[in-house]
């Protein structure tokens, strides 16, 4: 690789969110806030097609209300030791059901309401 590749590759920031679709949007945002801790950042439509982000510190996801998709995502989701002991504590204030899995690993897993899941890793 040259020097000018990897210049261009650290000039360049890649930026994702993920778009996860669920059958009640209000339903969804109240897992996300109530539930997780999330934020809401913006919320768009009403219906079919309405989207919303919610924010958790630098994690964005995108729940889409579109009752033509019942797709499942797995979405994967890191934090730090602290940040980690948080979430645990969070989830039992808060009794979001959990069960623990295995992605290469040990990791607690929260299923949304639309089945949709997330990873989050113990600490290796």
């Amino acid at each position: 690789m040259t020097e000018q590749t990897v210049q261009s590759q650290i000039v360049h920031k890649w930026y994702s969110r993920p778009v996860l679709f669920v059958g009640d949007i209000n339903r969804a945002i109240r897992f996300y806030v109530d539930k997780l801790g999330f934020w809401k950042k913006w919320h768009a439509g009403d219906g079919a097609g309405t989207v919303c982000q919610v924010n958790r510190s630098e994690c964005e996801i995108i729940l889409c209300q579109d009752d033509t998709r019942r797709d499942k995502a797995r979405l994967f989701i890191e934090l730090t030791p602290d940040g980690l002991a948080e979430l645990r504590r969070e989830i039992v204030e808060r009794s979001v059901p959990t069960k623990q899995s295995w992605w290469g690993y040990d990791v607690i897993q929260v299923d949304d309401p639309d089945g949709n899941e997330l990873l989050f890793p113990y600490e290796q």
